[in-house]
């Protein structure tokens, strides 16, 4: 055999490895500039957390659809988990400050960001603000530390958007309460600490208690099959005369307007987070551009590769402009309910669309773990669902426009 034959490796055969991950920071419309230094200090410490704790993990992570609690722990550590809410002992974190590390959170992964959706956005905020003091004392510190899991048991298997008609019930008892229901998708659920459980009182009303999940009758079941999300667990939940002390009720929680303060908070979060993973799949669209080779040249040579790439910048300014617009109103006290779901309406629904164009860019490649468009390809289809469906949205919206509502 010849010694001097060719190899195939030097035929060009053996594919490059490409680096997708590296931070671009569009800002054309320039809405980031004048940002605190205490604001983007808690976007940069999110950023370098996502690069160097959540980047080498993730895929495999999310292939094993395995809960990184020691990643929900480090969220602790650098205080990027109470989403805004204020904490005694804490520095403030403004809403923009909340808002920007929940954008960097989901550039990283869907899962991750979620994870302090469920934690500060719901669970610690519910306690925040409908608790006691003496709750607010027990479990404020420990839940922003990551010392301790919280849930927010909200939404019933057969009650999704139409939560306001939850049925699980908490019967009063002389010594407290005994909470009989079930729940459906909650992050959290089956490995955390507590359960901000809601249910319809004697009176008729929507209230919050705080349940162990270690409390007998918590029958909690990690959903399996998932194919978004993967990083974090959602349980489906029984409880099964679950007997709690007069102390567990929130005293704040009085009605379901008061569960939906909570949830209003959360969905420019939300949104948010839509934009985070949209940045994530145009930087990947633009880096893979310039580094695959085909047809002799690179990707980003080709008209319809840089028109492609100029829509996906035409509507990531977009979001940009419109989500700075919202949160700034919202810091005035300004915002509105319709005007936040308009937020989650448009950030999800353009997110979407940049995902599949950014997924379809990449070919082949595009389906692969490693190459992130794949998996936020996933994960934008649960955030498009969940705290509110594109519809449920667009019928807050239709209702303020029309001044009719089309709710049953």
């Amino acid at each position: 055999m010849s010694q001097n034959r060719t190899s195939p490796l030097a035929l060009g055969t053996q594919e490059p490895e490409y680096h997708l991950w590296e931070p671009i920071d569009p800002d054309v419309a320039g809405v980031f500039r004048g940002i605190s230094a205490d604001d983007l200090a808690y976007r940069d410490r999110a950023r370098e957390f996502v690069q160097q704790e959540v980047r080498p993990v993730i895929a495999g992570i999310w292939d094993r659809a395995e809960y990184p609690l020691d990643l929900a722990k480090r969220l602790g550590d650098l205080d990027l988990l109470r989403d805004g809410v204020d904490v005694p002992g804490f520095p403030e974190q403004s809403l923009l400050a909340a808002s920007l590390t929940t954008m960097e959170l989901s550039r990283g992964d869907g899962s991750i960001a979620t994870i302090v959706g469920v934690q500060g956005g719901l669970a610690l905020r519910s306690i925040a603000e409908c608790g006691s003091e003496e709750q607010r004392q027990r479990w404020l510190e420990p839940m922003s530390r990551g010392l301790e899991l919280g849930a927010f048991a909200l939404t019933e298997p057969t009650h999704g958007s139409d939560s306001v008609s939850l049925e699980t019930r908490a019967e009063a008892i002389e010594d407290g309460y005994v909470i009989t229901g079930h729940k459906k998708w909650i992050g959290s659920g089956s490995v955390g600490r507590i359960a901000v459980v809601w249910a319809r009182g004697d009176d008729g009303q929507v209230q919050g208690f705080i349940v162990p999940q270690d409390a007998p009758g918590y029958n909690a079941t990690t959903i399996e099959g998932k194919m978004s999300l993967r990083a974090i667990w959602q349980a489906h939940i029984e409880l099964d005369g679950v007997r709690v002390p007069m102390s567990a009720k929130l005293p704040g929680a009085r009605s379901f307007k008061d569960t939906a303060r909570v949830l209003q908070a959360t969905r420019l979060g939300v949104a948010w987070g839509a934009l985070g993973q949209a940045t994530a799949v145009y930087e990947t669209a633009v880096h893979y551009a310039g580094q695959r080779v085909q047809f002799g040249r690179p990707l980003a040579a080709s008209q319809i590769v840089q028109s492609r790439l100029a829509a996906m910048l035409s509507q990531l300014t977009g979001l940009q402009t419109l989500l700075m617009a919202l949160t700034r109103a919202e810091e005035r006290g300004e915002l509105s309910g319709p005007g936040a779901s308009l937020g989650k309406y448009t950030a999800t629904r353009t997110a979407r669309d940049m995902v599949a164009n950014a997924r379809d860019l990449l070919g082949g490649n595009g389906i692969l773990l490693e190459n992130r468009a794949g998996r936020h390809f996933a994960d934008i289809e649960a955030l498009h669902t969940y705290e509110g469906t594109e519809t449920v949205q667009a019928l807050i919206i239709g209702r303020d426009i029309t001044g009719v509502s089309a709710f049953a």
